[in-house]
């Protein structure tokens, strides 16, 4: 694995020497030298080198990094320049567009999210390509549960929006008396019908951000 982004490593520093993130660390070796693993070993920490732990505003919430090729690159539901915009994505453009009136990108690269605070963190880091979920349960799960933790540590407070099942379980490990949580339905098309559209997430991301004193984010891509 690569090693832990600076701002990073005083809050995680001791993950990496704990015992289930050395199986982790032989895990995705093992899978990089017998199969393609997305994203690139150098983008595993992408969503941690692009927002710094002081610089956390929002956390959003994503789940497996997408496993076809070319779409992954270590930030939840963003895919690199040039690459078709997902399905999930899409239909978070559309509510992005019926929510704040923006204009539906026509990328899927969410970097500039990233540089105004919002951590863009999937559960799992890693994805054998072309098959969902095979890193599920090897020990990712373990890590990102602590730096869920340690933003709910830090003395300023942020705003958490966990989109589905899997993502409302990590509620458990946030402080919820000082931090905002925003809980609705994931925007895959499964369940995005189902009360995705219409939940106006991105107006109340920024209500709460007001709430906590700081100014909002511009979801303009």
């Amino acid at each position: 694995m690569p090693p832990l982004p600076e701002s990073w490593r005083q809050a995680l520093g001791a993950e990496t020497e704990k015992p289930y993130y050395r199986e982790l660390d032989a895990f995705v070796a093992a899978e990089r030298a017998a199969h393609q693993v997305f994203p690139p070993r150098e983008e595993v920490f992408a969503a941690l080198d692009a927002t710094a732990y002081q610089d956390v505003r929002v956390v959003l919430l994503g789940q497996d990094p997408y496993h076809d090729d070319g779409q992954a690159h270590g930030l939840c539901f963003s895919v690199r320049p040039g690459v078709r915009v997902p399905p999930s994505l899409r239909n978070m453009y559309k509510e992005l567009n019926a929510d704040l009136g923006l204009p539906v990108p026509v990328g899927g690269d969410l970097r500039p999210w990233t540089k105004q605070g919002v951590l863009l963190l999937n559960t799992v880091l890693t994805v054998r390509a072309h098959e969902a979920n095979s890193h599920k349960k090897h020990g990712w799960e373990t890590f990102t549960d602590a730096v869920i933790r340690a933003v709910s540590e830090r003395e300023q407070p942020v705003v958490f929006v966990l989109w589905g099942g899997p993502a409302k379980t990590k509620t458990a490990l946030i402080d919820t008396a000082k931090h905002r949580v925003i809980e609705g339905v994931h925007p895959s098309p499964l369940s995005a019908n189902k009360g995705f559209h219409g939940s106006r997430p991105y107006s109340a991301v920024n209500a709460a951000l007001a709430e906590l004193g700081y100014p909002p984010v511009d979801w303009t891509l």
